[in-house]
């Protein structure tokens, strides 16, 4: 029969990795639906890679260079995901608007709609950080 200690990290471990699995497929299941074709034959993923794509001569080094900055706060591992479905979002609106370049306007405006909503604060923070005033933008919180 198992003894006292034993069967506690046995029972430690169990709750652990059954926890670590149900995190791992989460993440995973969301990446399986936006992956899932549209109405359209397109994903999520899909156009937002034809949106960084199209727009990608679009974009100057300064607003790259912004970019990269706003999406600072944003933890290491997720950050290349949070980047690339902001720069789709910013493309989006550049083509639809048809600018000649990204600009200043674009890029908050951009990063604005496709932030959630709940991590908007964290935006705030870092425009102040920015020197970046945010009066203009106030309806797209």
């Amino acid at each position: 029969m198992l003894g006292g200690w034993f069967l506690w990290f046995i029972l430690f471990w169990v709750i652990v990795l059954i926890s670590l699995f149900a995190i791992g497929g989460f993440f995973m299941f969301r990446k399986f639906l936006k992956r899932l074709p549209k109405q359209d034959g397109k994903s999520d993923m899909d156009w937002e890679e034809y949106y960084v794509e199209k727009t990608q001569r679009l974009w100057t080094p300064d607003q790259e260079s912004l970019l990269d900055e706003l999406v600072s706060p944003v933890p290491e591992l997720f950050r290349d995901v949070a980047r690339q479905k902001i720069a789709g979002k910013i493309g989006e609106l550049a083509l639809k608007e048809r600018v000649r370049k990204i600009d200043l306007d674009v890029v908050i405006r951009g990063y604005i709609l496709a932030t959630p909503k709940r991590d908007h604060k964290f935006l705030r923070k870092k425009l102040d950080q920015l020197n970046i005033d945010v009066s203009p933008y106030e309806h797209l919180f």
